[in-house]
């Protein structure tokens, strides 16, 4: 299972992220400023993906190499933010499959 997610701060700047199961943490796939910013946003909103706005998230994922895997400083706030959208989306029968196990990410 792919989890995506966009992230976005005032049309100004935006981040996507993608997990992929048994990758040890998420990837900034896209990042960008103005336009680019906008048509990430856009087209994460075309494809069905959700849209989450959180300017302090966007400002240190805008300092992760694209490609890259997110640092570990971010892993709660991602695992977190991963864990919700999952539950939001099987609550409205998106979802068929268990919940990614995100407490690898977690100091428990």
């Amino acid at each position: 299972m792919d989890n995506k997610v966009t992230l976005k701060r005032k049309q100004q700047n935006a981040v996507a992220l993608a997990y992929t199961d048994g990758a040890p943490a998420p990837k900034v796939v896209a990042k960008g400023k103005g336009l680019i910013a906008e048509q990430i946003i856009e087209r994460a909103t075309e494809a069905g993906v959700f849209v989450h706005e959180s300017k302090e998230l966007v400002t240190l994922l805008m300092n992760v190499d694209l490609d890259s895997q997110i640092p570990p400083a971010l892993y709660r706030a991602i695992a977190e933010l991963l864990a919700w959208l999952y539950h939001v989306e099987a609550a409205h029968g998106n979802i068929t499959t268990p919940a990614p196990d995100s407490s690898r990410y977690l100091d428990l």
